[in-house]
């Protein structure tokens, strides 16, 4: 039981015949139109969407709702906008990029407008929440690799910039994510740094600029419609490196303050999530089993994660391309990865393991895929860590909708995310001479991680009766 905050509605319990009069007058003069138009609009967004977006795109929801439209067909919009958005940039044009920032913005605006109108209409679905999930991402990355091929008309190759702002995209989130999940239902969660949060959110104007400075959606689409219309695409994404760089290190510099500060006591639900959003494969289970066996003592499953990707990741940076030691590296980082999980993610700071196995999968990847000589390679990893990432955020909204992580078989037929990083390095050195097959086998990587999770996960999401949430819109 709680007690919401009406806003300007009206409940009261009347006592005589007086009180009675003056209630229902009150309820009279309440203008239900404009309470149900407000309240369309999400309770907590970032500034440009509040000031720049939702003014007016609540009222294209309202018309999308009267000539009998669908959150879902809006969604489908959205994307369909943002593909041609991405096609324009990569025509290598000044008007091509021209109309792929107007484009950009034309599909944030029924981004925004496909859940005020489920909220207006009260139509929410299993579906679409999967479908306004999944399509950010799609939509973000599509246009990420139009910039690149516009470049490289104009013979700037950009793709390492492309893959490099995904990577930090994505870490980034795991880190929303993991930490989210290891909290939502801590007992005793309270931190010195959260009253100080809340003493700050009572000062309007600071809410607003702490908001703006992680680069949410909304500003980070701005950003990239503006400059992809007045700059190039090499300005656009270190721009947007180093704005998501600043914002991860910011949010994540909190949170571990937080972490460290709070007496928080994470329940079993909590260390299964973290553990599910790890993603390990056969290889990182056998060595959890080795971990979990008698008269072995614990250990920290943050210290063996971050020595596990450091030591593959320096050698992924230091080593020749194809060097065998990369490979080794790699099996090292697996039996790590293994002993990080062997035990519940209960720890202060064990929601970090997650995101660090993602930057250790995906920079490697990127780093590998830098040092070949095949100009076709970093396009590959990009196509590559975009499947496995689709398979990340995947993971993250089953567990979000309470329905559990991907099965079980899925993530051993994908290879866990140390499998995919062996098998990657493993490429490197067979094919070290042979930049163009190394390039062939990253695509055929890519498009038969794509096949198995795309399918197994429309094949859920149409079947499982997930239940539907209810985004809650601004208070009446």
């Amino acid at each position: 039981m709680h007690r919401p905050q009406l806003g300007t509605l009206v409940a009261t319990v009347p006592t005589d015949a007086e009180a009675r009069h003056e209630a229902r007058a009150a309820v009279e003069a309440v203008d239900d139109e404009a309470v149900r138009l407000r309240s369309a609009v999400k309770a907590h967004d970032g500034f440009f969407t509040t000031f720049f977006i939702s003014p007016y795109s609540r009222y294209i929801a309202r018309w999308c709702a009267r000539r009998g439209l669908t959150p879902n067909q809006v969604t489908t919009a959205s994307l369909l906008t943002a593909l041609i958005a991405a096609g324009c940039a990569a025509t290598g044009v000044r008007g091509g990029y021209v109309a792929a920032g107007v484009l950009l913005i034309v599909s944030f605006v029924l981004d925004c407008t496909d859940g005020q109108l489920a909220r207006y209409a009260l139509k929410y679905s299993t579906m679409g929440a999967w479908l306004d999930a999944t399509f950010d991402r799609a939509k973000e990355y599509a246009f990420y690799a139009g910039l690149a091929l516009g470049a490289a008309r104009n013979g700037d190759d950009v793709w390492a910039l492309a893959l490099g702002a995904m990577v930090l995209m994505t870490c980034r989130h795991v880190v929303d994510f993991s930490f989210n999940e290891a909290n939502h239902d801590a007992t005793a969660n309270t931190s010195p740094t959260a009253a100080l949060s809340s003493r700050l959110d009572s000062v309007g104007w600071t809410v607003w600029v702490r908001r703006m400075i992680i680069l949410p959606i909304g500003e980070r689409w701005a950003m990239i419609a503006v400059l992809t219309a007045a700059t190039s695409p090499r300005i656009v994404f270190w721009a947007l490196i180093v704005g998501c760089a600043f914002g991860a290190c910011y949010t994540t510099a909190g949170r571990v303050l937080r972490s460290l500060t709070r007496k928080a006591k994470r329940t079993d639900r909590a260390a299964q999530a973290l553990a599910d959003l790890a993603d390990s494969g056969p290889l990182a289970e056998l060595g959890a089993k080795a971990g979990r066996r008698p008269g072995v003592r614990p250990f920290a499953p943050l210290l063996f994660a971050l020595f596990g990707a450091a030591l593959l990741l320096a050698f992924a940076w230091m080593e020749p391309f194809g060097s065998p030691f990369t490979v080794v590296a790699a099996a090292v980082y697996a039996v790590f990865a293994g002993g990080a999980v062997a035990r519940p993610l209960k720890g202060a700071l064990d929601w970090l393991v997650p995101p660090v196995f993602r930057a250790a999968e995906y920079g490697t990847i990127l780093i590998l895929a830098a040092k070949s000589d095949a100009p076709q390679a970093l396009p590959a990893a990009f196509g590559l860590v975009a499947a496995v990432a689709y398979h990340h955020y995947d993971t993250v909204y089953r567990i979000r909708g309470g329905t559990g992580a991907p099965p079980a078989w899925l993530v051993r037929v994908t290879g866990g995310h140390e499998g995919r990083t062996l098998l990657v390095t493993a490429l490197a050195a067979l094919l070290a001479d042979r930049g163009d097959d190394f390039a062939l086998a990253l695509t055929a990587t890519a498009v038969a991680v794509a096949l198995v999770v795309l399918v197994e996960s429309i094949r859920f999401w149409v079947s499982s009766g997930a239940p539907a949430v209810h985004d809650e819109g601004e208070t009446a």
